[in-house]
């Protein structure tokens, strides 16, 4: 049946409204990327936060979305991250006055030169209330009330860091969010500014200049309250291959990192000098023959982590395959996470794991993991024995496994799979300052020691599953 003309007229102005629903209300259509909900919900309980990505992954506007929660009071059903219950007062800055219009406030309220784009950012524009200007910056906002759904405006103020640290003072504030990287006295200041409101400091950048003294701050030297969280091309499912090679192919080798995987210029300090390219495979079906092992890194304020490793006896070759990451649960959670991987699959773990603990009566960690039917070693880590020396005395000591790692890395006989983000985010930012391994963000890099220097007790499912418990190589927890 034809329609009519009204009807498509009709049509036309249902479909013209629904188009300007959704420019003057972008908020509601916000759907983040895994690593963008993860960033807005390590809120909850870290005062201070790090978005340190590539460029073009939506960071940018990540920030301004989470801004406009606060500002509004407007948090969707998925949101666990830090909650204002009442109208805030809050800062966005950026480097200069101008880039502080062009993107923060282009993310918040739409394009500053174009009378027509106003409200077309995060925040929506039927909550925006009045806008005073700063002078001598055209088209940019000093200052924006904001409607908050309990009632009354929060206010928004626009800073630069081209105007001094003195020029962040004085102010008491809930939020703050800086898009851009700043010195360590603006970031100071900021912190400072948010003390008294139990507020909150988030930054979005790539980090371009190196390892600053803030960069610093929460790569080597993170504390409780802080929280880094990175991403790269590969999680902005937006940039699709082709756009990829087109940028990389106009960048210069020393940038690719830094563009393409918001990696800072670590130079001789990385650890593992070695392309992820020449680490990432497809993931593909273990073949029963290989053999398998899971290396287990105890933690609780840093994640417990565990790394899944399958090795080809043909080839030579070490496959990690899969990964966990989890902080502040208990071991029974942590177990029930390692078992379902495979039950069978032998666990090398560090000397940590002895230590016992006062409210299981002296229950070592080890000893809970193995209650809780985790296939635990029978004895802690320890590198593989000299020559003649007895097993268990080739010590703990980090440097062997590390350069052990390194050579199978070099000869293409490690791999990880690329369904493993984790893994990556930690090898590209695991470094050494002073000579030594900087220990934070470690996790999963310990667990893989654990594991490749542990690879002598790793089994098959089919040696495993014909096994009787009365072996010498078992016991009633199912240890190996």
């Amino acid at each position: 049946m034809a329609l009519s003309l009204e009807d498509k007229k009709r049509l036309v102005d249902i479909s013209t409204q629904l188009e300007e629903h959704k420019l003057n209300n972008k908020l509601s259509y916000y759907d983040p990327y895994p690593y963008q909900k993860q960033f807005h919900n390590e809120g909850d309980e870290n005062a201070q936060r790090l978005l340190m990505a590539a460029n073009r992954v939506g960071k940018t506007f990540c920030g301004a979305a989470e801004m406009a929660y606060h500002l509004t009071g407007l948090y969707p059903d998925w949101w666990n991250g830090r909650q204002f219950h009442n109208p805030v007062r809050a800062w966005a800055g950026g480097e200069s006055n101008e880039t502080t219009r062009d993107i923060c406030q282009k993310e918040l309220f739409g394009q500053p030169d174009d009378p027509n784009a106003f409200g077309t950012g995060a925040v929506p524009k039927e909550l925006i209330g009045e806008t005073t200007r700063k002078p001598g910056v055209p088209n940019a906002f000093n200052s924006v009330m904001v409607k908050h759904v309990s009632g009354g405006n929060s206010r928004l103020g626009f800073k630069a860091y081209e105007q001094g640290y003195a020029k962040w003072m004085a102010e008491k504030l809930h939020v703050i969010w800086l898009d851009e990287e700043p010195d360590q006295s603006i970031y100071s200041q900021c912190i400072t500014r948010t003390a008294d409101s139990n507020g909150i400091v988030y930054m979005t950048f790539t980090p371009e200049s190196g390892v600053t003294e803030v960069v610093a701050n929460f790569i080597n030297d993170i504390k409780p309250g802080q929280s880094l969280t990175h991403a790269t091309w590969d999680d902005a499912p937006h940039l699709d291959e082709k756009v990829k090679e087109q940028i990389l192919g106009a960048l210069p080798p020393h940038e690719r990192d830094l563009r393409s995987r918001g990696v800072p210029v670590l130079g001789s300090g990385l650890v593992f000098p070695i392309s992820e390219d020449d680490l990432k495979i497809d993931p593909f079906p273990i073949p029963s023959y290989y053999k398998q092992l899971v290396g287990l890194d105890f933690g609780w304020d840093h994640p417990t982590a565990a790394v899944w490793l399958a090795y080809d006896p043909d080839t030579d070759i070490v496959y990690v395959y899969d990964v966990y990451r989890q902080r502040k649960e208990s071991p029974i959670i942590h177990a029930a996470a390692i078992k379902a991987r495979g039950e069978w699959i032998p666990v090398a773990w560090p000397h940590d794991g002895m230590r016992q603990d006062g409210q299981t009566s002296g229950v070592t960690l080890a000893d809970q993991y193995r209650k809780s039917g985790v296939r635990m070693h029978y004895e802690k880590f320890s590198n593989p024995p000299a020559p003649g020396q007895e097993e268990g005395k080739g010590g703990n000591s980090v440097e062997p496994g590390i350069f052990e790692l390194m050579t199978r890395m070099q000869t293409g006989r490690f791999k990880v799979f690329s369904n493993c983000p984790l893994w990556f985010e930690e090898f590209r930012m695991y470094h050494r300052k002073d000579g030594k391994i900087v220990a934070e963000r470690d996790d999963l890099m310990s667990a893989t020691r654990y594991a490749s220097q542990s690879l002598r007790f790793a089994r098959t499912s089919e040696v495993l599953l014909r096994s009787e418990i009365s072996d010498n190589d078992f016991d009633p927890y199912g240890e190996f």
